[in-house]
């Protein structure tokens, strides 16, 4: 009984973040609008799919597109994120020092990772989009302050 109790309580807690959507969401990838964003490194385009990332307990689902032979420097987020590869290769790795440790990942290829948990990514030849999915709000903190564009 104490399991099926624990049970159904940790499903009802699950889903609160998603009741938050009140409105039934489509997204087709050709009305997707792709945006800079000031807190990503140049190159960097991000594009909202649902939920808005300044909400506290908002379902958020990001596309981030990564330009080719890009290197996204250690930073870390306030948030658990789950990341799935939509289209390209794209390199993952977790520490405070940026090293290309592991192979290139294929698309349909998913990670999470802890909320403050420093990681970073990189590309090969080829541009790389992922979704990225998280319960806001949403933030970047770059482990070395010289890597965040909003302060060059």
């Amino acid at each position: 009984m104490n399991k099926l109790l624990l049970t159904a309580t940790s499903l009802i807690a699950l889903s609160v973040p998603a009741t938050a959507q009140n409105t039934a969401v489509r997204v087709m990838p050709d009305t997707l609008v792709w945006k800079d964003n000031p807190a990503f490194p140049k190159g960097v385009q991000i594009a909202t799919l649902v939920g808005d990332p300044t909400k506290a307990g908002e379902v958020v689902i990001l596309r981030i597109k990564f330009p080719p032979n890009f290197q996204m420097p250690p930073h870390a987020h306030p948030y658990s994120e789950v990341v799935t590869i939509i289209s390209g290769d794209v390199g993952t790795s977790h520490g405070e020092k940026f090293e290309k440790k592991g192979d290139l990942l294929k698309p349909g290829s998913l990670w999470v990772y802890p909320a403050k948990h420093p990681h970073y990514a990189w590309t090969g030849s080829e541009e790389g989009v992922l979704q990225v999915q998280f319960v806001g709000p949403g933030g970047i903190d770059y482990i070395n302050p010289a890597d965040d564009p909003r302060k060059q």
